[in-house]
């Protein structure tokens, strides 16, 4: 079980039907014993609960909000493509960082990835091209794209208390800060740092949508309302809440990038790869805190709480889809070595059961 899956860690799995928008799996850790609550708990116990760092009292997977990382390169994807700044055969180069204005933007492959298309840098989640690509599309267009995948707004869930993320416009920080929009800004936010804020659930829409095709379900984790007797009185049918702002051609091109994730002999989740089963999805590496390039080094000993929290969103099969992941671990440090196996295990069960 997903729990399982989750034991000794901090972060969330929710797994979808992407055919649906089915609730297959909610999980949240760490989590606390409801036996606890019988008969009303000590005031210890519960000082304890909500004093601890790992927030268990909170259902992470709604109500938990994290920068995307590299999974919103999906989004930036989508924004360059449909807007024509960039189409299957564009290519950028990429040594290792970008010079912008008097700053340097580095890539997370310090030595560099070459000539990359779009394609290739979803499947090695090169930082230098989706730099550049945001830059060309700019924040406010980058929020229109993220806006219409689901983000920065409620699923709809019928659960308590579900969070909204934060999706950042230029309009925005001005509010907000009373400060105008820097064009370094717009490259943290087109690889999925920054400002931006999303839960795990409104991650595993969108990749849902992007398996099924484009289509953008409400989760559903009721389907039927049945009397005393057992007679169904109501049947909850499956609901669409709209459209991926995605041609066929643009999700077909992405959906080849993710695919080139898990099976590509250079993409970051090639360690997951299923003998009978295509997985396609995207990696993610959320900074916590910036770290000074001088001080790279010395982040093996960082403090558990300043390690980078590591995403994993999915779908399987690649080809047709059953079920669609999005998971979190917080500290997890890289998507692909602690993420990564915790969906490829699931869809395993799922897939043979």
């Amino acid at each position: 079980t997903a729990e399982k899956l989750l034991e000794g860690k901090d972060g969330a799995v929710v797994a979808l039907d992407p055919n649906n928008g089915d609730v297959l799996v909610m999980a949240s850790a760490p989590g606390f014993d409801q036996n606890d609550f019988i008969g009303g708990i000590s005031s210890k116990k519960w000082k304890a609960l909500i004093s601890d760092p790992g927030k268990p009292m909170i259902n992470k997977a709604i109500q938990a909000e994290y920068p995307p990382a590299s999974t919103y390169k999906i989004i930036t994807a989508f924004a360059a493509l449909e807007e024509k700044y960039i189409d299957v055969n564009t290519t950028a180069y990429c040594p290792g960082f970008l010079k912008y204005g008097n700053r340097i933007y580095r890539c997370w492959n310090k030595h560099g990835h070459g000539e990359l298309s779009v394609i290739d840098a979803i499947a090695q989640s090169c930082d230098v091209f989706f730099y550049q690509a945001g830059d060309k599309v700019g924040v406010d267009t980058l929020a229109q794209y993220a806006m219409g995948s689901g983000l920065g707004k409620k699923t709809g869930i019928i659960l308590e208390n579900e969070r909204k993320g934060l999706i950042p416009t230029s309009a925005w920080k001005k509010k907000r800060f009373k400060e105008s929009w820097q064009g370094g800004e717009t490259l943290s936010i087109a690889i999925g740092q920054g400002y931006n804020l999303v839960t795990p659930l409104q991650m595993a829409v969108l990749i849902a949508a992007v398996g099924n095709g484009g289509t953008l379900y409400r989760p559903r984790i009721v389907k039927t309302i049945k009397d005393s007797h057992g007679n169904i009185i109501k049947k909850i049918e499956p609901e669409i809440k709209g459209g991926l702002p995605a041609s066929k051609e643009t999700l077909a091109i992405v959906r080849k990038g993710l695919l080139k994730v898990v099976q590509g002999e250079r993409g970051t989740a090639r360690r997951i790869r299923l003998k009978n089963i295509e997985i396609a999805g995207k990696t993610g590496t959320a900074q916590v805190f910036s770290i000074k390039k001088t001080e790279k080094k010395e982040k093996k000993d960082l403090k558990y709480f300043l390690k980078d929290h590591a995403w994993f969103i999915c779908y399987a099969p690649a080809r047709n889809p059953v079920i669609a992941i999005a998971v979190i671990i917080e500290h997890g440090e890289h998507g692909s070595s602690t993420a990564a196996p915790i969906a490829g295990a699931l869809i395993e069960q799922y897939i043979k059961n």
